[in-house]
């Protein structure tokens, strides 16, 4: 099966180049989709000179700064492999995982797959408040949700193409994640999966940009689709 790995990307000069021949050196049948959200720091002039140049790549411009989930909703849309994963534009995750990620859909396991950092792989050691975040997110997404996952702010989420560009999305930055988990969990006969993975993350001296505003919209948006259905 092909892959279309879908990268959302916003001022991260000092990371796409290495990040996107990495998921090229790793070994699967993939295409490359890098959707820029309107960066301010030299990034785009790196994806339209050395990037764009890259066998199996291709380069999208968003006019303006959106947020990640609308850069997600243009790449989807544009995908043809047939499985589709989220792969963000810094060096947290290792795109020689993806295989481990995709394998329950190659094997005919599973339509989505979710990368957990909290099944036992090797982790940076960093913020406490984060974890207590993303496992207090987590748990209250499985209560409107009625699902058991682990990391369900995971950036690895892996999907059959058909399932991922048949929901209707409409979160356009971070609450993308509580959204398509709440929507994925309604859609009848979906098979959920997660497998563990390893997670270098990053300081915010690093770069780092979620932030306790993406919280409370994710708290907001587990509310608006888990509980008021819109």
């Amino acid at each position: 099966m092909q892959v279309s790995v879908v990268i959302p990307c916003f001022n991260e000069a000092a990371t796409i180049l290495a990040l996107v021949e990495r998921v090229l050196a790793a070994p699967f049948d993939k295409e490359v989709i890098v959707v820029d959200d309107g960066s301010t720091d030299g990034t785009r002039a790196i994806l339209e000179g050395q990037v764009a140049t890259l066998p199996s790549v291709r380069v999208l411009l968003q006019e303006r700064n959106r947020g990640k989930g609308a850069a997600l909703h243009r790449g989807f849309q544009e995908a043809k492999g047939d499985i589709v994963i989220v792969q963000d534009a810094d060096l947290e995750y290792d795109p020689l995982q993806i295989p481990q990620v995709v394998a329950p859909i190659v094997e005919g396991h599973a339509d989505v797959v979710y990368g957990s950092r909290f099944l036992g792989g090797p982790h940076r050691v960093l913020y406490f408040w984060h974890s207590v975040g993303n496992g207090v997110l987590t748990l209250l997404s499985n209560m409107v949700s009625d699902l058991n996952l682990t990391d369900m702010e995971t950036c690895y989420k892996a999907f059959r193409r058909d399932i991922i560009q048949s929901l209707a999305l409409k979160e356009e930055r971070f609450g993308f994640e509580p959204e398509v988990t709440v929507k994925l969990a309604r859609t009848k006969g979906i098979r959920i999966y997660e497998v563990p993975i390893s997670y270098r993350g990053r300081t915010y001296a690093d770069g780092k940009k979620v932030s306790i505003r993406d919280g409370f919209r994710a708290l907001y948006c587990l509310a608006k689709y888990g509980l008021y259905r819109p």
